[in-house]
């Protein structure tokens, strides 16, 4: 545990971005795997449509540094080449 305030106050903060963060990595978690899902199921079409919520959701991710720039990056990529094999 903590002892000085200034440590007390930085858990405090970590406590909170930690928040913040998870509930950023589930949303560009859940995103991603319905997309996987729809592409499983050969349905192109609807993938494509949840892709713009999907690269929204990294790109947030991304900015919040929750993921790094390049990982943002290579998760899109991936996304729109697994939705190009299926459409």
């Amino acid at each position: 545990m903590p002892i000085t305030s200034s440590a007390k106050k930085a858990l405090r903060n970590s406590k909170k971005k930690r928040v913040f963060n998870v509930r950023r990595k589930e949303i560009m978690a859940e995103s991603i795997k319905n997309i996987k899902k729809l592409v499983k199921e050969k349905k192109g079409e609807e993938a494509k449509k949840l892709l713009a919520a999907a690269y929204k959701a990294i790109d947030k991710a991304a900015k919040g540094n929750t993921i790094k720039k390049n990982a943002a990056s290579r998760r899109k990529s991936r996304l729109a080449k697994m939705i190009k094999k299926v459409a």
